[in-house]
């Protein structure tokens, strides 16, 4: 099988309710390799890249406010990238369903999860989806340097003479 990447985020809902320890925990169960991490101020901007596919939902404001910690005055999310053979199917398998009221009991969202009356989904864990998505996400939450392996090409921009290593041909960021 092959070794494949995928970004998990706790949600500001799983850090204002001490959850980080227990879904790390969770997620040992894999035997995958975290190969980067970080706590994350999430920007309006990152928020509406992250969601755009949501973009014509009613949900879609509230959702950017609670990515953005403004429903439990969290404003912070921890970022992770766990590595290894099927990594989106395993991290996806412990999540379980996104709507909470249909994951499994004995998953992270069947635990912690709930549905705010205005529809969102309060899940605590976001996990890539495919491989695209996988990519798509790595690139917008974490810069080359803050990964321990290369997993996409990069290139080399110099900005007000300062070198950075930067994702080749990445669409989802602009470098000024």
């Amino acid at each position: 099988m092959p070794n494949t990447k995928t970004l998990v985020l706790i949600k500001p809902d799983g850090l204002s309710k001490s959850l980080t320890g227990n879904i790390i925990t969770r997620f040992s169960e894999t035997r995958l390799e975290i190969i980067a991490a970080k706590i994350v101020r999430v920007s309006r901007e990152l928020a509406e890249k992250h969601y755009e596919a949501h973009k014509d939902k009613p949900f879609y404001s509230e959702l950017i406010d609670y990515i953005m910690g403004k429903l439990h005055k969290r404003h912070k999310v921890m970022a992770l990238i766990y590595y290894g053979e099927n990594a989106i199917e395993k991290i996806r398998a412990i999540c379980g369903k996104t709507n909470p009221e249909e994951a499994d009991p004995e998953t992270i969202r069947g635990q912690y999860g709930r549905i705010l009356t205005s529809g969102v989904f309060e899940n605590v864990v976001h996990a890539s989806d495919s491989i695209e998505s996988a990519e798509r996400e790595i690139k917008l939450w974490f810069e080359p340097d803050e990964i321990i392996y290369d997993l996409y090409p990069t290139e080399i921009k110099v900005f007000m003479n300062y070198k950075k290593r930067v994702w080749k041909d990445d669409p989802y960021r602009k470098y000024t």
